[in-house]
């Protein structure tokens, strides 16, 4: 820690400006925050934070475990400062720990239905539309999304999550998953070809409404 200054030194030299820490880029804020400045990591968080709760709401669905990944990824980055070298940008980097504890999350999520639920449990089912109505008009579009990602594998949901709702390209996807370009192409393509299979009765009952 940095010696305190004296309240007579002060009044013999200039004392800095201080800029505004929301005003600083990451690189600077983490910067700071290496050096123990809590506000800075304070704003780290607020500015990445609901970044970081699409990515993992992508990959969980609607569960009350993403505000715990999402919580366990700036616990991580805290902890690992040190770690961040400035190589990628810290949006790519909070994004690959994001990925890391979803993907830990969905394994002990299919280790607990394996242990404790049936198979015919263990199966994930689009809501039923209600008599009279489309499942377009039961359901939101944001809900339907999710549950058409559950029927990916980690992966794979993985891959869409980056691309196609955070829309990252192919390279920083293959970066941020540390995988081949190609193999995000023919992961990509894989889902895209699933997802369509799941939400084109969906997708035909708008087209019918409107």
């Amino acid at each position: 820690m940095a010696a305190l200054v004296s309240v007579a030194s002060l009044r013999s030299r200039p004392r800095p400006v201080k800029p505004a820490l929301n005003k600083l880029t990451d690189e600077e804020l983490v910067s700071r925050a290496k050096k123990g400045d809590n506000n800075a990591f304070r704003i780290i968080v607020e500015r990445h934070q609901q970044n970081m709760a699409r990515t993992v709401s992508g990959m969980l669905g609607a569960s009350s475990e993403v505000d715990d990944v999402v919580q366990e990824v700036f616990i991580r980055l805290y902890r690992h400062l040190d770690r961040f070298r400035g190589d990628a940008a810290l949006s790519t980097f909070l994004k690959r720990i994001a990925i890391n504890l979803s993907l830990d999350a969905l394994r002990r999520r299919k280790r607990f239905r394996h242990r404790f639920l049936s198979r015919d449990d263990d199966r994930l089912h689009l809501p039923e539309a209600e008599a009279g109505g489309s499942r377009a008009d039961t359901f939101d579009r944001e809900r339907l999304i999710n549950e058409a990602l559950g029927t990916l594998g980690p992966k794979h949901r993985a891959v869409v999550v980056l691309r196609l709702i955070d829309g990252y390209s192919t390279r920083e996807t293959a970066r941020i998953l540390e995988v081949p370009q190609g193999t995000v192409l023919s992961r990509l393509s894989r889902a895209t070809v699933k997802l369509r299979s799941v939400l084109a009765p969906i997708l035909a009952d708008e087209d019918q409404v409107s």
